[in-house]
């Protein structure tokens, strides 16, 4: 006979795979696009964590050992899936492609990782909210998506409110390193674009996981040349790196199978509020006014532009 004290870890694991089942459903039940934002939106906050993470580690050790110790652990952390689903699983459809885009990734990372130590968290996010521009013009231009003009009108009006937060700090304290961050907004643009189009034919599992393979192997010249053995405290936070970088991209991945890339990204320029958040609690960053003016542009025109994707979906899905 089962005693009633052994039969609650049965029911708690019963309620939660009914809680996770009915999310589930309800999720496929949203318009397409609606999905497709919840996942940016959900990206958004694991990669402020992560960025905040990564650079209290880049502060204290070199930008490139940074990098490849990153990735090596974000591939490690999903080794276990690849045991459990078999190798087979994780084969991609398009090699050349996801070399291709490793080779793409890591030069946007070596520039975002060389300017990460010097500049904020809230000006390192303003200024990556360039890359929506990017990529909406390599969408339209390379994919064949169609572009509505009111997503161009919210990622006009949310890029102003990026250059009210960056202008003023471009003679500041990033100097020339606000300009090496800039560079790396396109690159990682076409990054985007090649997991997009890598994302019709592979999965989301399959992408994060040849993405962090490529950057692991292409960071090891660099990561071993400026080598230094990490603390205890830093090898755990470069674990949780890995956890959350791993997270964060399968979060933008599905986000690229469930909607068009250029629908999405106006959800990106919520980030900025993440990242202040952070860049406050875990190094005393005091966001400027400019930042908070910047901010609310950037809300209004992710509110219209929700609110537009909206109503486009509920008149272009069949009764």
């Amino acid at each position: 006979m089962v005693r009633a004290r052994d039969a609650w870890p049965g029911r708690w694991r019963y309620a939660g795979a009914l809680a996770h089942r009915r999310l589930r459903f309800r999720a496929s039940r949203l318009p397409a696009v609606w999905r497709g934002m919840l996942w940016v939106a959900l990206s958004g906050v694991v990669f402020s964590l992560l960025n905040t993470i990564l650079r209290s580690i880049a502060l204290s050790l070199d930008p490139f050992q940074t990098l490849f110790v990153r990735y090596l652990l974000g591939t490690v952390v999903m080794l276990p899936l690849l045991w459990r689903y078999g190798w087979r699983t994780y084969m991609p459809r398009n090699p050349r492609g996801q070399l291709w885009r490793g080779v793409v990734h890591t030069a946007a990372l070596m520039l975002w990782f060389t300017a990460l130590p010097h500049i904020t968290l809230a000006d390192t996010t303003a200024i990556g909210f360039t890359g929506p521009i990017f990529i909406m013009l390599g969408a339209a231009w390379f994919l064949g998506e169609k572009m509505q003009w009111d997503r161009w009108v919210a990622a006009l009006i949310g890029f102003s409110g990026v250059l009210v937060v960056v202008l003023p700090q471009i003679d500041g304290q990033g100097g020339w390193y606000t300009l090496v961050m800039l560079a790396a907004a396109p690159v990682f643009a076409a990054s985007y674009l090649l997991s997009k189009s890598l994302s019709r034919v592979d999965s989301p599992g399959v992408l994060v996981f040849w993405q962090s393979i490529w950057v692991t192997v292409l960071g090891i010249p660099l990561g071993l040349f400026y080598w230094t053995a990490p603390t205890p405290l830093q090898w755990l936070g470069f674990l949780a790196a890995g956890l959350l970088g791993s997270l964060s991209h399968y979060c933008l991945m599905r986000s690229f199978r469930a909607a068009d890339i250029s629908s999405t990204q106006s959800l990106r320029f919520l980030d900025l509020i993440w990242s202040s958040i952070m860049g406050w609690l875990a190094f005393s960053d005091v966001p400027s006014r400019y930042t908070y003016v910047g901010a609310l542009v950037i809300v209004l025109s992710t509110v219209w532009i929700a609110q537009r994707e909206h109503r486009l979906a509920r008149l272009t899905t069949p009764a």
